[in-house]
């Protein structure tokens, strides 16, 4: 159970509240580097409760603009992108990538206003096959050295991106829970004596967790009797301000969610992966394998901010659920991993009130990663603390992992370096 008060405290990220200005201590993920060109369209992006438009200059550079020209207000979504800068059509006051008026056709020649106007923008800049913006106050800090931006391009990929429709708290829970996957995304097994399908997946659907917090977030291990010889270790990571690393593939593979803010009910939300040390084919880095959703259909692209990001399937439709299937296939009937996941959330309502819930011991980690951030905020607030690792851009590099391992060691001990990304998976790890 969460008080209200505490509640808010973590939910709410717009500009002056306690989270929100812990948010834009970092980085944001926001766009694929396809979807701004040089002198080409602007494009509207909604970030933290702010509405923005980002573009290319002529020179190659990024920046966000507040989508509303500080002369009356008219939409820079309507701009023209030409000659170092995004022009508002309504009166032609042109800005640059730092928010300087440049031009101010409709005032005097030797008029000095436009010396005293400014937009506000926000950097941007290209790392890791994304496009970043930093929504801070003060100088950009370096970009966060996550091991996936630093390894050579054919050893990551980007599987997909979408808007969901809820609080980016609930969104980020569901990487953090793993006794879920033994439902939610399970698959059902054959009857057995005429009883009703059960659902398949991992055997031990009642991991035992062992939770520490990080530098730079909150990790957990989830032990699993699998085997005589061995426990089958699942660890994930939070990371701040809003990753989540689960379990990593037995092969070293290591999957990561973003979710971005988009405001206090709309999250924009990022799946990747990487391996550390073999490239992904051809064909899993293809184009066509990058979808929204994780295999769910795009909506034809709208006028709402993100408006290229949002599924077919969604709560109108009931996430397109087949209850046939649900009886005879999968645990849920609704077609995909990742639309299971925003099923789930997104009918929680925009903003999840968690004063009425009732948590058990399989709940460790999210009780755990709360408590992080309402402490990280509640520090911000009333001290000026700054949030962990928002200036070290090497706090970032860890993993999550899969892995059997040996009854008699310490799952700890034995990941430590892999968790670091300093080394491969430990000799004691025993394969499938």
């Amino acid at each position: 159970m969460l008080s209200t008060a505490d509640n808010e405290l973590m939910c709410r990220v717009g500009p002056g509240t306690p989270m929100g200005e812990v948010l834009r201590h970092y980085w944001l993920p926001v766009l694929f580097p396809t979807e701004l060109e040089a002198d080409g369209p602007p494009l509207r992006t909604r970030l933290l409760g702010e509405d923005l438009v980002a573009f290319k200059d002529t020179e190659g550079r990024i920046a966000f603009l507040r989508n509303a020209c500080p002369h009356r207000g008219a939409s820079m979504f309507f701009g023209r992108n030409e000659e170092s800068g995004l022009r508002c059509v309504y009166h032609g006051w042109k800005f640059d990538v730092e928010g300087n008026c440049v031009d101010m056709p409709n005032e005097p020649a030797e008029s000095n206003f436009k010396h005293k106007i400014r937009a506000a923008a926000y950097p941007g800049r290209e790392h890791g096959g994304m496009v970043w913006v930093y929504m801070g106050h003060n100088t950009a800090p370096p970009l966060p050295h996550f091991e996936w931006t630093q390894v050579p391009e054919d050893q990551r990929r980007v599987s997909w991106k979408v808007v969901r429709e809820c609080n980016w708290v609930q969104s980020l829970e569901g990487d953090l829970d793993s006794s879920h996957i033994g439902f939610l995304h399970a698959r059902l097994l054959p009857a057995v004596g005429g009883q009703r399908p059960r659902p398949g997946g991992v055997s031990d659907k009642s991991p035992v967790l062992e939770v520490m917090d990080t530098d730079i977030g909150v990790m957990y291990g989830a032990r699993r009797e699998e085997r005589a010889d061995s426990y089958y270790w699942r660890t994930t990571q939070f990371v701040m301000p809003f990753y989540g690393m689960f379990p990593a593939g037995l092969d070293g593979r290591v999957p990561c969610h973003i979710w971005v803010p988009v405001d206090d009910e709309n999250t924009l939300s990022w799946g990747l992966d990487w391996h550390p040390f073999t490239p992904f084919t051809a064909q899993e880095r293809s184009a066509a394998t990058i979808v929204a959703g994780g295999g769910a259909e795009l909506l034809p692209h709208s006028s709402r901010p993100h408006g290229d990001w949002y599924t077919v399937a969604n709560r109108a439709n009931e996430y397109l659920i087949d209850r046939a299937v649900q009886a005879t296939q999968t645990y849920t009937g609704i077609p995909t991993v990742a639309l299971q996941d925003t099923a789930v959330t997104e009918a929680m309502g925009p903003i999840y009130t968690r004063n009425r819930e009732h948590l058990g011991s399989s709940d460790t980690m999210i009780i755990r990663t709360r408590a992080r951030l309402i402490g990280i905020a509640k520090a911000w607030r009333d001290r000026g603390v700054p949030p962990p690792g928002a200036t070290d851009p090497a706090a970032f590099r860890v993993r999550s992992a899969a892995v059997y391992l040996p009854r008699s060691l310490s799952w700890v001990e034995a990941l430590a370096d892999w968790h670091a990304a300093r080394a491969g998976l430990p000799a004691a790890a025993l394969k499938v």
